[in-house]
């Protein structure tokens, strides 16, 4: 009789009946390694590799491949502990009726550690996503490589890295950490265009924490070394924190409804009931009179983008600049802005390579882009210019001007110096630049320019006269140099408008320009400033 709670007895005698012995190896593999592991695993509060993806796809939409595929290790008694699927469920189904490829990491096998079959298996699927141009979705829960199939296990997960760069701007990909990944399993995870942690089980680290001297010393735990809040806030490798398992799919789900299937693909459209007609009368008051006071960019977004709908990437990391996925007029648009309410809105590394990275991305899948921008310049200090603000900074700059999809600018306010330039300008083919009343273009603030330019004339006068004699240069300064008027009789900005006009001019600008097409010499790759 077979034992349940014991996969293996499934393949011990064969029935001779080959359907009844195809159902009995079925039935092993879908316990993956074992009924006492799988219920441990959610008493723990996780779900099993086949939970998630029911929670995860359409229901009745998954069809498994690969699922008889074992290690070929014999060594350390592994022939023992065979295992149908060796530790990973693959496959293919739909989200939402779009189909998608995925697999999720089967933890209660070997601990979802990456054996060579096992990453040869993940590596198929890859492949195959790529092959028929459908999103993937990876589902990672696991404890690195196997030991025990030695460098055969690098050699398999060395391939299926190779697979994962292969499909990098060609298919969207998608990565739900939920348990702890370590080694190089952590590096695929974050090849995805998308990583999404669990807040509670979520952890990703290139070195396990039992060999990190931080942890076995106790200045710092697992979770603070490679948890969801470390990684969304400090590292940035988390776009995103699901509260739960159910949250984590949902989460891809909501993402995916932004994207094409592929790069060659349009994104999907979905009808709104928001006119594009709709003043944004908010708007008028929104900007504060004092230049020097903050304001809510994530606000004037909401207030522009159909129903209020803004889905915010990176909420906690770089928070001086803000990216995310919204509609236009039913249309996918990549939002980046600068916000006045950390850091003025100043750019700095974090925020340069974070926003570059979001601008490729939507170049790869045909996603126009919409700036927001009131920037006074990039940040100043000795940690920025010794960490290489100039370098990552070179790296907005190179993702704006290499951006061949419909670029958009609204400037609200400030737009000065060399942020201003790497901010979607006019000087670097950006389509259509807008500006409101308020809108102050320059290669400074009007005190700073005064007060480098006419020191001497300031020095001159008498010393309770000279706050009289700068307030008047700066309004001259401001009225030659910094008015939106003069960037738009020069042709650097197309118009000067209302603030409440803004949905409706970023909505007629966005619909002419869906036949762009732009033209480059070929060329195998730009050498962006890494």
């Amino acid at each position: 009789m077979k034992n349940l709670f014991d996969p293996h007895s499934f393949m011990a005698t064969p029935t001779g009946d080959p359907v009844s012995e195809l159902r009995s190896r079925r039935e092993s593999a879908r316990l993956g390694g074992g009924l006492k592991a799988q219920e441990a695993i959610r008493a723990g509060g996780r779900g099993t590799a086949r939970d998630r993806i029911g929670m995860l796809l359409d229901p009745d939409s998954f069809i498994e491949v690969d699922t008889f595929v074992t290690h070929r290790t014999t060594d350390h008694n592994m022939f023992l502990h065979e295992t149908l699927g060796d530790g990973v469920v693959t496959g293919h189904g739909t989200i939402d009726g779009r189909r998608v490829h995925c697999f999720a990491q089967d933890f209660s096998v070997h601990g979802g550690s990456m054996g060579e079959m096992h990453a040869k298996k993940i590596a198929k699927l890859v492949e195959m996503a790529e092959r028929t141009k459908t999103p993937l979705v990876c589902i990672w829960d696991g404890g690195g490589q196997r030991a025990h199939d030695g460098l055969d296990a690098l050699a398999g997960t060395g391939e299926l890295l190779d697979r994962l760069v292969q499909c990098s701007g060609r298919i969207p990909v998608l990565s739900l950490v939920l348990g702890p990944v370590v080694g190089v399993s952590a590096l695929a995870a974050s090849l995805s265009d998308f990583t999404i942690l669990g807040e509670e089980h979520g952890q990703l680290f290139l070195s396990s924490p039992l060999e990190t001297p931080e942890v076995q010393q106790g200045e710092v735990d697992a979770s603070g070394l490679g948890g969801a809040s470390l990684h969304a806030s400090r590292s940035g490798i988390a776009c995103l924190v699901a509260e739960d398992e159910e949250d984590a799919c949902f989460l891809v789900q909501e993402i995916l409804s932004y994207l094409p299937d592929h790069n060659n693909a349009e994104p999907p459209f979905l009808a709104s009931e928001d006119p594009i007609t709709r003043l944004n009368e908010e708007l008028e008051t929104l900007v504060p009179d004092n230049p020097n006071r903050p304001y809510d960019m994530v606000k004037v977004v909401e207030e522009v983008v159909d129903d209020g709908e803004f889905l915010e990437l990176f909420t906690n990391y770089a928070e001086n600049i803000i990216i995310g996925f919204a509609r236009l007029n039913g249309r996918t648009i990549g939002v980046v802005g600068n916000q006045p309410n950390v850091l003025a809105g100043c750019l700095d590394i974090d925020a340069s390579i974070k926003a570059a990275r979001f601008i490729r991305l939507c170049d790869a899948f045909n996603i126009p882009l919409v700036t927001f921008e009131d920037v006074p310049g990039f940040l100043p200090g000795v940690v920025q210019e010794w960490g290489g603000i100039i370098r990552h900074g070179a790296k907005l700059l190179f993702a704006y001007a290499e951006a061949t999809v419909p670029k958009l600018t609204l400037i609200t306010r400030k737009a000065y110096g060399g942020a201003y330039l790497a901010m979607s300008c006019k000087h670097l083919q950006s389509d259509y630049n807008v500006a409101w009343p308020t809108a102050e273009l320059a290669v400074m603030g009007a005190e700073g320019a005064v007060n480098i330019i006419h020191r001497r004339e300031i020095n001159a006068v008498e010393p309770e006269q000279q706050e009289d004699v700068r307030l008047r240069l700066v309004d001259e300064y401001k009225a030659k140099f910094g008015d939106p008027y003069v960037a738009a009789r020069n042709g650097w900005l197309d118009d000067v408008i209302e603030p409440s006009e803004s949905r409706l001019r970023l909505c007629r600008a966005l619909n002419i320009l869906r036949s762009k097409r732009e033209w480059s010499p070929p060329k195998k790759h730009g050498n962006i400033p890494l």
